[in-house]
């Protein structure tokens, strides 16, 4: 038997893990990480997050019989979530800051501190799926449920982290996971899922920016696809890649944000013919294998978070870099969003959609 330790949000998905894996002998241990104060001003509290959250974790754990603690990283979701969301957002990129946060926080740092106190593995209610190959290789596969799959956000974990990381909803359906609750009399079986950004839960990004970087957003000029002005925008940052509402230009045709040229401070709109990409950079790639395969090599691309993949040709290029060419064209491809290559159900890696200006 091995010592887990179970990151737990107190909805269901985390608890049924916990449950699990202790019904199944090994030392289970659930922990919360605390990524705010109510003070913050700036910040507020999301379902996920929230200290009602954070009591019903704790009562699952004392309904289990299982420790429970709460660990604080609020300086490291700071800087690396919050923070990196509004610089990113300021310089042109829609980022994805569940992708953030699950590299930095509830792996990176949640898996340190889990080699400090001595434990095996840190598990998840994610719903993905981890196998080792008869040659001690890990992959990462899509869940059962593809409706509920989130490895588009965990592309980043490589051979260290799979290792030490545990999925027990992988093979489930969130159906069957919540039975599996009711079943157990678990507190949270009935709860509600988050479906905003933490630390957004109005969905509100705009007035996050507005309070956190009001010197990012200076107005500036809306062109077309021929350099011709049709008006003003409010600020870069509060445009992204396929807008059509609030840009203030009225034609013949509707208009789309077709890209953030921050240079020059100009925002350009175009038909929805201009959206559609061919192909595109990747930078900051990795590769769950740790090797990429034999450059070119096909196989299928998924640009955002509940998108559908697509077919495409990828180029391993040096500096963590990857060329995507598109069999067929995809509409409204965004730069910060992630680029996450799959072979079947496999992920094969990925990494952050880069400026159209990228070499």
């Amino acid at each position: 038997m091995a010592t887990i330790m179970v990151a737990m949000s107190g909805g269901v998905d985390s608890s049924l893990t916990a449950a699990l894996l202790h019904e199944q002998g090994h030392t289970v241990v659930g922990v919360t990480m605390h990524l705010w104060d109510g003070d913050d001003d700036h910040l507020a509290e999301s379902l996920c997050c929230s200290l009602e959250m954070t009591a019903s974790a704790r009562r699952v754990c004392n309904q289990l019989g299982i420790p429970y603690y709460v660990f604080n990283y609020q300086r490291e979701f700071r800087r690396a979530v919050v923070d990196a969301f509004v610089h990113a957002y300021s310089h042109g990129y829609t980022p994805n800051p569940c992708i953030a946060c699950n590299r930095e926080i509830k792996f990176r740092a949640l898996l340190a501190r889990a080699n400090q106190l001595g434990y095996d593995y840190v598990a998840t209610g994610h719903y993905v799926r981890r196998r080792v190959t008869d040659a001690n290789q890990y992959k990462l596969l899509r869940a059962h449920d593809h409706g509920k799959d989130q490895s588009y956000v965990l592309y980043m974990l490589g051979q260290t982290e799979l290792a030490r990381l545990l999925f027990p909803l992988g093979e489930y359906q969130k159906s069957e996971v919540r039975a599996m609750a009711t079943a157990r009399g678990l507190e949270s079986a009935d709860r509600p899922e988050s479906q905003d950004i933490c630390f957004v839960p109005d969905g509100d990004y705009r007035q996050l920016l507005r309070t956190e970087a009001p010197a990012s957003l200076v107005p500036g000029p809306i062109v077309d696809q021929h350099g011709r002005e049709v008006g003003q925008h409010q600020g870069l940052p509060l445009y992204t890649i396929g807008q059509r509402r609030g840009l203030g230009v009225y034609a013949a045709t509707p208009l789309y944000v077709t890209g953030l040229d921050t240079a020059r401070n100009t925002l350009i709109v175009g038909p929805a013919a201009a959206l559609l990409r061919h192909e595109f950079w990747v930078e900051a790639a990795s590769s769950v294998a740790a090797t990429w395969p034999e450059s070119p090599f096909t196989c299928e691309v998924q640009v955002r978070a509940h998108g559908a993949t697509a077919p495409a040709t990828v180029t391993a290029h040096p500096g963590e870099r990857l060329h995507i060419q598109l069999q067929s064209p995809i509409r409204a491809i965004s730069p910060g969003q992630a680029a996450v290559l799959y072979a079947g159900e496999r992920v094969i890696g990925g990494g952050t959609i880069a400026r159209p200006e990228a070499p």
